[in-house]
């Protein structure tokens, strides 16, 4: 069961890697200056829709909020993105640096 020390911890590691500050989050998102920072604190828990905006805003999928073995979601998204065009053996090449960089 995901907790509201994981949603608080979470969505601070996520904007921290992206290195926005809770206030211009917070405002970003429509909401007064303390809104993140009050997530953060565990004083309140986002409602699902902004749960979604966060999201949106931290730029991933919901799904990938849960995931806490990717650390930069965002950039796995935005390299997923940048892959889908390649062809076969492009992506096989890099495959192959990337499993060496492991």
């Amino acid at each position: 069961m995901i907790d509201s020390n994981f949603i608080a911890d979470r969505i601070a590691a996520l904007r921290t890697a992206q290195n926005v500050s809770a206030r211009d989050m917070s405002l970003s998102l429509g909401q007064s200056q303390s809104y993140i920072n009050n997530i953060e604190n565990k004083k309140a828990l986002p409602s699902m829709q902004m749960f979604l905006y966060i999201c949106e805003y931290l730029k991933i999928e919901p799904k990938d909020f849960f995931d806490e073995s990717v650390s930069s979601p965002d950039k796995i998204n935005e390299v997923i993105k940048a892959l889908k065009p390649l062809k076969r053996d492009q992506l096989d090449i890099l495959l192959t640096l990337v499993k060496e960089m492991k």
